[in-house]
């Protein structure tokens, strides 16, 4: 039976990055809640919740971890195609509900989701707070992609993703790439790997490398650099 550290009411004390699992892989501690603070303070110790329905709450600091560089994202020749075409159009904070409830949709015959309701709410939350963005991607005014997560310093740490129709996963989150590299930012934060990620440039790093350039990028104030109802830069 495995045995978890408890988290106490402290929310910004969280066990050492080192002492995670690794099996499965990253699982660090257990319980507390998803106030802003905690939830800001994992992120910026390069944490993150992730559980089901009928858990406690799981915090998680996978080994490797995977991210993007904003100025290395890889747009293939479909996908640059699929951007001169200019079928979709790209927003940001304009929808962040609907994109949250959109990923929370089950996908690939799952019967739940990992974003609860309780999850739902903490993060609209941290967006009504300035902290949670999302990418929108529409086709004639239909919501067909998406993506949201939050945003910390130089650094983005994404959540979760959807697509209704091909491309527009991908054509979301190469611009936000675009869009993160115009504004200053280092890094985005994938959590783990996917084919889906690694064909946009992902690439896997040391869980201690990751949390050094969380120190670097996020410093000593969680002032984010997304720049809010700034038009944005399309790839193409």
């Amino acid at each position: 039976m495995i045995q978890l550290p408890w988290l106490g009411p402290n929310p910004s004390v969280f066990p050492a990055l080192d002492q995670a699992l690794n099996e499965p892989d990253g699982l660090l501690a257990a319980g507390g809640d998803l106030s802003p603070t905690r939830l800001v303070n994992a992120y910026a110790q390069g944490i993150f919740p992730w559980y089901e329905e009928d858990q406690p709450i799981l915090w998680w600091s996978p080994n490797p971890r995977t991210v993007v560089t904003p100025s290395a994202i890889h747009l293939s020749r479909s996908l640059r195609k699929t951007l001169r075409k200019q079928l979709f159009s790209v927003t940001a904070d304009r929808a962040f509900a609907e994109v949250i409830d959109a990923c929370a949709e089950p996908r690939n015959g799952q019967p739940g989701t990992w974003i609860t309701g309780e999850m739902r709410e903490a993060y609209i939350e941290l967006h009504r707070l300035g902290v949670a963005h999302s990418i929108e991607v529409y086709l004639e005014e239909q919501l067909v992609g998406g993506l949201y997560g939050v945003a910390l310093g130089k650094v983005f740490f994404g959540e979760s993703m959807f697509s209704r129709v091909s491309d527009a996963s991908k054509v979301a989150f190469a611009t936000l790439a675009y869009n993160l590299n115009d504004w200053g930012f280092e890094l985005i934060d994938c959590q783990v790997h996917s084919s889906h990620l690694a064909s946009l440039g992902a690439d896997e790093i040391p869980r201690e490398a990751f949390a050094e350039q969380l120190n670097r990028h996020i410093g000593a104030t969680s002032a984010s650099h997304w720049r809010n109802q700034t038009p944005l830069l399309i790839p193409q």
